[in-house]
């Protein structure tokens, strides 16, 4: 009788290291790859990288067209930039240019 209580000990030790490493086994791809893990993490970051090119490159699309805007206005007219929207807008020309298409 004293042998089985050892072998049922042995059993029970051995199924809570399998069950101690299947659980570390678990929380250790759900570290890596896992919703909130280190792969979902670099994907992220990577994501932020490419979003905050695009902002500044959108910042300064915008910087040129508020400085079209500014040189169009009332108050600031830049002739130079009348004529160049003009002539681009409704096609036409002066009649001493010549068009090459």
């Amino acid at each position: 009788m004293i042998q089985q209580g050892k072998t049922g000990a042995a059993i029970g030790t051995v199924m809570l290291f399998i069950t101690a490493f299947l659980l570390s086994a678990y929380f250790v791809f759900a570290a890596v790859q896992g919703d909130y893990g280190h792969f979902r993490r670099v994907q992220i970051e990577a994501d932020e990288a490419a979003l905050k090119q695009q902002l500044a490159q959108l910042h300064a699309e915008r910087a040129i067209l508020q400085n079209k805007t500014r040189r169009l206005s009332d108050s600031y007219l830049d002739l130079d930039l009348l004529d160049e929207r003009a002539r681009k807008v409704l096609g036409m020309a002066r009649g001493d240019e010549i068009i090459i298409q």
